[in-house]
């Protein structure tokens, strides 16, 4: 064994990465994220956000009609401002590009920068000082709580008055990440919505937290208990003779809390669906206890990101996608914004993905009661998820270029 003082010196390793990229079968098949069909080639990304929700799924489906949509907003001489909050940015990041240049066009440009945003501090330091220098107000986190909420709202003067153009993820304004994650975006005009994301910007401001919504979902004051809230809902089918469904996506599962009300819920015989990445504190098939709920992890070449929350089943069905897991963490000790999701056909594409995931039987596994993961027999079907959504999305761009 060598030791050294010095720091070691790994250059070496890129001779390493040339080498290796001669062996093909070493690499996965290159995927690029496709044009999204929502978006109309030519016209205004704010305009047709203006006419109808929009969805971006990442990494199946480019970021670049959400950095179009800044750069159009920063030099529309109707808009007033822009907001953001920022937890992990590009080291080559569009998404402050355009914000400085909004800022240099007289816009108000208001910006909370996550500092606390673990391995990323340096680089987001960085861009804070750019950020500053272009005339942009930054607020540093808050004392108290980390903001991990994925919110961007552009303000603007319409005949009618002030008008909102908002967006709401599940992921980072990143770049790199966006090819490497799987996230979903959502960007509405929807009056209400926008609403209450200028009430969380505006507490922010004030180092407060929002205590009181009716329509987003904002932790640390009112996600958990809404979302008990909607459990009991879906207990209360079930005891009326009704069906209840209960269907989430997250990274992890750890809220005590929230954990007690699904065990509640299915031994009322609510149905959940639980796809769950990471840690899952909750034992599945457990008899007389959580015999209605299954619990599947995806593993696969993409991260799985985004954040799911399905009540109820059908057209009366309510649909969230949010920056929150069921974590106590994020539930009681962060700022965290879910959204609903009222766009018939949105929700309805969010519904076949979420189906479509619970059908995986390549990439994912299924968690049982004895505690361990067992991957699933699929027969001579195979379905990987990722690469279904990444095969749709070039068929969806291939035909949009075919009718151009």
């Amino acid at each position: 064994m060598y030791y050294a003082k010095s720091p070691l010196d790994l250059s070496f390793a890129y001779e390493i990465q040339d080498l290796l990229r001669k062996n093909t079968q070493l690499f996965f098949e290159k995927r690029v994220p496709q044009k999204s069909p929502m978006f109309s080639q030519g016209q205004p990304i704010l305009d047709q956000i203006r006419k109808e929700d929009k969805l971006l799924s990442y990494p199946y489906e480019s970021i670049k009609p959400f950095l179009q949509m800044l750069h159009e907003a920063a030099n529309d001489p109707d808009v007033i401002s822009i907001k953001m909050t920022l937890y992990r940015m590009a080291r080559q990041s569009k998404v402050v590009e355009y914000l400085i240049e909004a800022a240099e066009n007289g816009k108000e440009v208001f910006v909370l920068v996550e500092l606390k945003a673990r391995f990323d501090e340096e680089n987001n330091i960085e861009w804070s000082q750019r950020l500053e220098d272009a005339g942009c107000r930054l607020i540093y986190g808050l004392d108290h709580i980390k903001v991990h909420s994925k919110l961007c709202q552009i303000t603007y003067m319409s005949e009618e008055g002030i008008r909102y153009v908002t967006q709401i993820g599940t992921g980072n304004y990143n770049e790199k990440t966006s090819k490497l994650y799987t996230d979903l975006s959502l960007m509405t005009a929807d009056q209400a919505i926008g609403e209450e994301a200028a009430e969380v910007f505006h507490k922010l401001c004030l180092a407060q937290t929002v205590e009181h919504t009716n329509h987003l979902l904002v932790a640390p004051n009112c996600l958990q208990n809404k979302l008990i809230d909607k459990i009991d809902a879906e207990i209360a089918k079930v005891q009326d003779g009704n069906a209840g469904y209960i269907g989430v996506k997250m990274n992890s599962l750890t809220d005590k809390k929230l954990i007690d009300k699904l065990i509640e819920a299915s031994m009322a015989g609510v149905q959940i669906d639980l796809i769950v990445r990471g840690i899952c504190c909750l034992i599945p098939e457990v008899e007389g206890y959580t015999d209605n709920i299954q619990v599947i992890s995806i593993v696969g070449r993409y991260l799985e990101h985004s954040r799911i929350y399905i009540f109820g089943k059908g057209e009366d069905s309510e649909v969230y996608i949010a920056s929150a897991d069921f974590m106590t963490r994020n539930t009681t000790k962060r700022v965290e914004v879910a959204t609903p999701v009222y766009s018939p056909e949105l929700k309805e594409r969010i519904l076949e993905s979420f189906n479509l995931m619970l059908r995986d039987n390549v990439k994912a596994s299924v968690l049982k009661s004895d505690g361990n993961y067992y991957h699933r027999d699929g027969g001579d079907i195979q379905l990987n998820s990722q690469e279904y959504f990444y095969a749709d999305a070039y068929r969806k761009a291939s035909f949009r270029k075919e009718k151009i």
